[in-house]
């Protein structure tokens, strides 16, 4: 692939690329007990268009239905749910009320505030997602049942989805208590991720473990902080597991110091994180540890965090501490209202807008027969116009090409299999299907199209398959034009917003760090580390998908991969030089001039790329120890 990836432009190969991994066995267990059981339960009770609604939903949440803990993924699947049953509510008595041009209008607003809100971060660009897609549904699917419960019976079938990935045991986890199996295997991945970067240091590979380093900080972070009912961890396995988070982080903090002094460490430095790594997935101690090395700062700082983290496994710790800190209500309308908000907002309401306007003049003329099912071609441009699933133009392929192949698949499965119970186990096979079609937005297309169209026959519809080829293809044709329009894409508002927060963030952390008062705040310090490197990772993934757009979209992000690879060498050299100020309260001149040699590269390359610095936020000169 990466051979391919070099011959062909980075669009096309971002079309032909797919994720690798193991297969998820949960979600697919839960994804094959969700939609096709409500489906079978109401076509058995006589309520068939309430067991499309309720399979809908459960579909829709199956998407969202990632790798993670338990409490996280309550917020990732709770969270959109109720966003796409105010969509159904909305869409449904505006479809029933207004006319075409005023539907048009309300879901193009709609559509403004969905992509608007969608800026903020993933749980919200999900909501935003079932928000629109939820509300063409209950505009356009022609169902006996009041708009109220329609909302209703989709938020029970993500209820009941939800049930089963709380209730159900992981494949395979039988170490502790299988409540926090995500958790465990998400605080294991990161003191895995520290040995491997340990391993790594001095060689070509560290920077790039130094990144997995970063996600596996994320990822136990986002395993560790989700909703909760008390404010705190309530149970004796919860808060050991914090507390082997929290002992992670020196860990991490003095393996990105040796990773930065680029001197190999010593084979049997590697051995005590990997070891603590399966005593948190198996639950037991850690055991006899490696011999230290304590002949660099790093090193002696590696050797005391891992000291600590050996205490705080065999006698148990109270730092239940994530070193996060909440956004406010402040923040979170700064992120909407800006640069990326403004802009994914617009296009989402013009692509939106512009799919029920089509769409409604096709109804009209009679382009669907006697049968009201529009909602496929606006639903279709909200999942087109997602910069989460891939390039621009990487999507509009994998949805025409999915879409054609699920019709053609659904078409077959439909002369063959016996209604309606070939086409109830049909919905249960996609289900099962849908963990692992995600790897590749094309194979999902195509999951999701032999899915929906099985459940439109289900409810009394019929065959639609060749239609929605023709509707996606408009779909496609709609967001191209958008997705390209001047006005829309010339300043890369996401891009530089992203890019503009985490210089932001390693301005903080550097004040933080060669500020002489607060060196001994390590919680606060590491506090700031993770906000940092979490606001770089962010702005990596965001300049990485710009990169492999189009020409005409990709050169407004010129120059920001160069800005975020000076910010990483930035906080990386910020990491190192907090690590030598524990350890004798001095900086060496190679960590002052390194920082100094840095700003002044990050000044040239903002202005290069057209970020603003704004008036108080010039970063700090250290001076020599």
């Amino acid at each position: 692939m990466s051979r391919l990836s070099a011959a062909v432009p980075p669009w096309l190969a971002h079309a032909l690329r797919a994720q690798r991994g193991p297969v998820p066995w949960s979600a697919v267990v839960r994804g094959a007990l969700a939609a096709g059981p409500l489906l079978l339960v109401a076509v058995l009770s006589g309520r068939t268009s309430v067991g499309v609604v309720a399979a809908l939903g459960a579909m829709l949440a199956g998407i969202n239905d990632r790798p993670g803990s338990r409490r996280a993924a309550v917020r990732r699947l709770g969270v959109p749910a109720l966003a796409g049953a105010g969509g159904l509510l909305v869409g449904s008595y505006a479809g029933q009320h207004v006319g075409a041009v005023t539907l048009t209008l309300l879901l193009t607003v709609l559509g403004l505030l969905a992509g608007a809100v969608s800026a903020v971060g993933p749980v919200a660009s999900g909501a935003g997602t079932q928000l629109l897609v939820a509300a063409a549904i209950g505009a356009g699917m022609p169902l006996p049942e009041p708009g109220w419960q329609r909302a209703l019976f989709f938020v029970g079938g993500v209820g009941w989805l939800l049930v089963l990935r709380l209730a159900l045991p992981t494949p395979g986890a039988i170490a502790g208590d299988y409540r926090f199996d995500g958790e465990r295997d998400a605080v294991g991945g990161v003191y895995d991720a520290v040995a491997a970067l340990l391993e790594a240091v001095g060689g070509p590979d560290a920077p790039g473990r130094r990144v997995a380093l970063t996600a596996a900080l994320d990822h136990a972070q986002d395993a560790l902080g989700g909703p909760r009912l008390r404010p705190y961890a309530s149970s004796a396995a919860e808060r050991r597991l914090h507390a082997q988070y929290a002992a992670a982080l020196p860990l991490a903090e003095a393996a990105t110091a040796l990773a930065w002094a680029g001197e190999a460490v010593p084979a049997r430095a590697v051995e005590g994180p990997r070891r603590l790594a399966v005593a948190v997935r198996t639950s037991t101690h850690t055991g006899p540890l490696p011999a230290p090395a304590r002949s660099a700062p790093a090193l002696r700082a590696l050797d005391d965090a891992l000291l600590h983290a050996a205490d705080t496994f065999d006698r148990g710790g109270d730092d239940s501490a994530l070193h996060t800190r909440r956004r406010t209500a402040t923040s979170l309308a700064r992120t909407v209202l800006g640069s990326a908000g403004r802009e994914y907002g617009l296009r989402v309401a013009l692509c939106f807008g512009a799919g029920v306007a089509v769409a409604q003049a096709l109804h009209h003329a009679r382009w669907y027969g006697s049968h009201a099912h529009w909602y496929w071609l606006p639903a279709t441009a909200v999942f087109l116009v997602k910069p989460d699933l891939g390039p621009l133009a990487s999507r509009v392929i994998c949805r025409a090409a999915g879409t054609v192949l699920g019709a053609v698949l659904f078409a077959g499965f439909a002369a063959l299999l016996p209604r309606p119970a070939g086409l109830v186990a049909l919905v249960a096979l996609c289900g099962a299907l849908i963990p692992v079609a995600t790897r590749h937005f094309a194979a999902q297309t195509a999951v999701v199209t032999v899915l929906v169209l099985s459940l439109v026959m289900v409810g009394g519809e019929p065959g639609a398959s060749w239609s929605r080829i023709g509707e996606t293809l408009l779909a496609c044709a709609i967001v191209l034009v958008v997705g390209h329009l001047p006005a829309l894409g010339q300043r890369g508002g996401g891009v530089r917003a992203r890019l503009t927060h985490a210089a932001e963030a390693a301005h903080v952390y550097l004040a933080h760090v060669l500020d002489d008062g607060t060196t001994d705040d390590r919680a606060g310090r590491w506090t700031l580390r993770r906000e940092a490197y979490r606001a770089l990772a962010e702005a990596r993934a965001s300049i990485d998908l710009a990169a492999a757009e189009l020409p005409a979209l990709a050169r407004h992000a010129e120059g920001t991969d160069e800005v975020a690879a000076t910010l990483e060498r930035l906080v990386d050299t910020t990491t190192a030089c907090a690590v030598q100020l524990d350890d004798n309260g001095r900086l060496t001149p190679e960590h002052t001039e390194r920082i100094t040699a840095l700003l002044d590269e990050l000044a040239e390359g903002r202005e290069r790329a057209g970020l603003v610095v704004k008036e108080g936020q010039a970063l700090p000169v250290p001076l020599a120890g």
